[in-house]
């Protein structure tokens, strides 16, 4: 249901079942997402949402969803207007706890195998849920070309779009580049030329992982400017690559500017190995009241 004021929200509400959704319809940084337990709650958390006092514009108009259980997919393909070529899929854990508990976030931690999806799901989900959009974006004047981002859950009853983003995810592009053994740019190109296929990629058969270490507060209030050190012994460990976020430069040393702070990316043959590298690397890096989750990819070792 959408939704523009507190009484088109007490309308829709009898049509839910709790949990529910309560999703801003404006960009909110992976943050405008509540799930609330009962309907008094969903009732209050849009009233915070369009009243401006959450969100800001973002929250002018809410969204109320069923909530849906099962594994998040990020799957992402480039387009050039009309055909799409698949990445390679990825898993983002986007609360702020272990677990999956607490609060929405922009992403805490990622991971991409080659075994995260197989090929019959990737060509099901491409023919069933990213063709379609960008089909349907053509006939309707707004052909569309560049990197379409499908946020899914895959449930029981089988892939459900949650969302979809013109754009990488962040921090699911930190484990899928690090896969990445052609050249970006060309295939960026060839999104933009009209002349993308199948074969602009070739993937590495490793595992990737990214650990998204974290302001003391986010996604709520946080202090910055706290000092970064032990990034160079980090970069210097195998397989691992340091995504920058929220920091800034002053005079040589490294200091935090914003939430999350840095997405510490390893890369291993297998996922078991590239846990234990990210997390090794996370390790050695200090700033006061830094915070990561130190699950990620966890159900998916356990899986195996």
């Amino acid at each position: 249901a959408i939704c523009n004021s507190l009484d088109e929200v007490r309308a829709a509400l009898p049509h839910f079942h709790p949990p529910i959704v309560v999703k801003a319809d404006g960009l909110a940084a992976g943050k405008g997402v509540v799930i609330a337990k009962t309907k008094d709650e969903a009732a209050s958390v849009a009233s915070e949402m369009l009243s401006g006092k959450m969100l800001g514009e973002a929250g002018a108009r809410v969204v109320l969803e069923e909530c849906l259980t099962g594994d998040e997919l990020s799957f992402l393909v480039f387009s050039d207007g009309e055909r799409v070529a698949p990445l390679v899929a990825a898993q983002d854990h986007k609360r702020i706890g272990e677990g999956d508990t607490g609060p929405n976030t922009g992403g805490m931690g990622a991971y991409s195998t080659p075994t995260i999806i197989d090929d019959k799901m990737r060509d099901w989900l491409v023919t069933h849920i990213a063709r379609p959009v960008v089909a349907g974006m053509k006939a309707e004047g707004s052909e569309y070309r560049g990197v379409l981002y499908c946020g899914l859950m895959m449930t029981a009853r089988g892939p459900m779009v949650l969302e979809f983003n013109c754009r990488f995810g962040d921090p699911e592009a930190q484990p899928i580049l690090m896969r990445l053994e052609s050249d970006l740019i060309e295939a960026l190109e060839a999104s933009v030329d009209g002349r993308v296929s199948d074969g602009d990629f070739r993937w590495s058969p490793d595992a990737s992982v990214c650990v998204v270490m974290s302001s003391e507060g986010y996604p709520g209030t946080f202090e910055a400017g706290k000092r970064i050190s032990g990034l160079e012994q980090a970069e210097k460990m195998e397989g691992i690559k340091i995504f920058h976020a929220g920091t800034n430069k002053r005079d040589g040393i490294y200091y935090t500017s914003g939430g999350r702070v840095l997405g510490v990316t390893s890369r291993a043959a297998d996922l078991a190995t590239a846990v234990k590298r990210v997390y090794d690397a996370v390790s050695v890096i200090k700033f006061e009241g830094a915070y990561y989750r130190k699950d990620i990819a966890a159900r998916a070792l356990a899986k195996k």
